[in-house]
C-alpha cells in the first residue's frame, strides 16, 4: 500500500515524518529492552539451551537496530524483528564458533511472530531452569531477576548487598552450569514442582522489592502479572496464592504512596486513595491460601498487610497484631528486612527502647550499610528525645538512601529535628 510499510514491516514514516536520530532510536531501544528483554531472551535461549549465547545474540539485534532503524525507521513489530536477527546472530555463532563481525546487513526475511502465550510459556520454563537443583540456591532468584525480568547486574547487587563484580561473577558461572548441565527447558514434573516454585516465587518478589517504589513501576507491574500467573498456574500451592495477595496489597496503595515527590508511610496515607477492590481481591486470596492450613512467608506478610488495609475500614492501626505477625515472620523466615521491620513496628507497640534493643540484636551480614535500620534507630531516638543522636542517625540513614521518595522524607524529618533543636 503506497505510504505504508515495506516489505520487510519497517514503516518510515514512524518519527513523525523526519529521519530518526540515533537518540531516538536509543530511546526506543531502551524502551524495548526494559518491556521485553527477558521475554526474548527466554525465546532464544529455549532453543538452544544457552543463555549467554541468546544474550550475545540479542545483544547484536540491538546493535543491529541502532544501525539500520534510524534509516529504515522503526519496524511495526519491533520485537519480532529483534527475535529475527537475534535468531540469525545466534546461527552465524553456532557455524562459525569464532566472534561475530557485526555488519549493517540485517537479512531480508519473514520477521517471526511473537504470540504472548508463546512467549509466556517460554519465560515461565526460563524461571523453573534457573531453579533447578543444580543451581546453587543463593544464585537462583538474582539470575531469574536478570535472564526473565532484564534486571541490571548493578541493581541486583544492591538489593543483595554485595559488590556488582561479585553478583555479575556468579551470574555467569550459574549461566554455564545450566549449559553444561544440559538442564532442560521445561516446566517441571509434579515432583519436582514445589520446590522450584518456591524459588521462582521468590525471584518474582524480589523483582516487584527493587521497583515498587518506582512511580512507573515497568518492572514491579510485571511482576505482579507473573505472580497473578503463577497463582493461576498452582492454585493448590498457598505460597503462591500468598505472594499475589501481598503484591495486590501493596499495590492497592500505589497512588497515596507520594505526596509530592515524598513518601507517605503506611499509616499516614490518606486511605481514600486506595484500591479497594485490589484489596478485597487480595484478601479473598489470602484467605484461601490461609484455608490450606501450610503457612508461610509470603503468607505472614500478606497478612501484615491486610492489617494495613483494614485501616480504611477502622481508622486505626493494630499495632499489637502486627507486632505479633512480624515476631512469626522473623522466626519463620529470618531476614535483614524482616528483623527490622519488626523492630519499626515495636516501637509503635511496646515502645522505642524496646525497638532500640531489637535493633542492637540484629546480626545479620551488611546491617550497618542498611539504611532502613538507620531510619528506625533515628525515629526511635525521635521518640525517646535523644536528639543529637537521633540527628546522626538520620544523617546516616540519608547518605544511604538510594530512592528519592524516601530520602526527601528522612530529610524532612531530619528538618524538623534540627528546628526542633533551634
Amino acid at each position: 500500500m503506497p505510504g505504508g510499510p515495506d516489505r520487510q514491516g519497517r514503516d518510515p514514516r514512524i518519527g513523525h515524518g523526519r529521519r530518526l536520530t540515533r537518540d531516538d532510536v536509543r530511546a526506543r531501544a531502551e524502551d524495548l529492552a526494559r518491556a521485553a528483554y527477558g521475554r526474548l531472551v527466554a525465546m532464544l535461549a529455549s532453543r538452544s539451551g544457552d543463555i549467554m549465547a541468546a544474550e550475545d545474540a540479542l545483544s547484536d539485534a540491538f546493535v543491529a537496530a541502532l544501525r539500520r532503524w534510524p534509516l529504515d525507521g522503526v519496524p511495526d513489530n519491533p520485537q519480532a524483528w529483534l527475535l529475527t536477527v537475534a535468531c540469525n546472530r545466534h546461527v552465524d555463532r553456532a557455524r562459525r564458533d569464532a566472534r561475530l563481525l557485526i555488519t549493517d546487513e540485517v537479512p531480508d526475511m519473514p520477521e517471526r511472530q511473537i504470540s504472548d502465550e508463546a512467549a509466556l510459556d517460554e519465560r515461565l520454563k526460563l524461571m523453573f531452569v534457573c531453579a533447578h537443583p543444580a543451581i546453587d540456591g543463593g544464585i537462583r532468584t538474582p539470575l531469574m531477576l536478570q535472564t526473565v525480568l532484564g534486571v541490571e547486574a548493578d541493581d541486583i547487587a544492591r538489593a543483595f548487598l554485595v559488590s556488582p563484580s561479585a553478583m555479575a561473577q556468579r551470574l555467569v558461572r550459574a549461566k554455564r552450569k545450566i549449559k553444561a548441565a544440559g538442564i532442560p527447558f521445561a516446566l517441571p514434573d509434579s515432583a519436582a514442582f514445589p520446590e522450584r516454585m518456591s524459588s521462582v516465587l521468590e525471584a518474582v518478589y524480589g523483582a516487584y522489592a527493587i521497583d515498587w517504589m518506582e512511580a512507573a513501576g515497568d518492572l514491579s507491574h510485571e511482576a505482579f502479572f507473573l505472580s497473578s500467573i503463577l497463582a493461576d498456574l498452582a492454585p493448590e500451592t498457598p505460597e503462591a496464592l500468598g505472594l499475589t495477595a501481598l503484591i495486590g496489597f501493596v499495590e492497592a496503595r500505589r497512588d497515596a504512596r507520594t505526596r509530592q515527590g515524598v513518601l507517605v508511610p503506611v499509616p499516614d496515607q490518606d486511605t481514600t486513595l486506595w484500591d479497594q477492590p485490589l484489596i478485597d481481591r487480595s484478601a479473598s486470596l489470602l484467605t484461601r491460601a490461609s484455608g490450606m492450613g501450610r503457612p508461610g512467608r509470603f503468607q505472614l506478610e500478606a497478612a501484615i498487610q491486610s492489617v494495613h488495609a483494614a485501616r480504611a475500614v477502622t481508622g486505626r492501626t493494630d499495632w499489637r497484631a502486627l507486632s505479633q505477625l512480624h515476631a512469626g515472620l522473623v522466626q519463620l523466615h529470618p531476614t535483614i528486612g524482616a528483623a527490622v521491620s519488626r523492630a519499626a513496628v515495636v516501637a509503635e507497640d511496646a515502645g522505642p527502647a524496646e525497638a532500640l534493643r531489637l535493633l542492637d540484636k540484629i546480626r545479620f551480614p551488611g546491617v550497618a550499610q542498611y539504611q532502613p535500620a538507620h531510619a528506625v534507630r533515628a525515629q526511635c531516638l525521635v521518640m525517646l528525645d535523644r536528639v543529637a543522636e537521633a540527628a546522626e542517625a538520620y544523617d546516616k540513614a540519608v547518605s544511604l538512601c538510594t530512592d528519592l521518595p524516601s530520602r526527601r522524607l528522612l530529610e524532612t524529618r531530619r528538618a524538623r529535628l534540627r528546628k526542633k533543636v533551634m
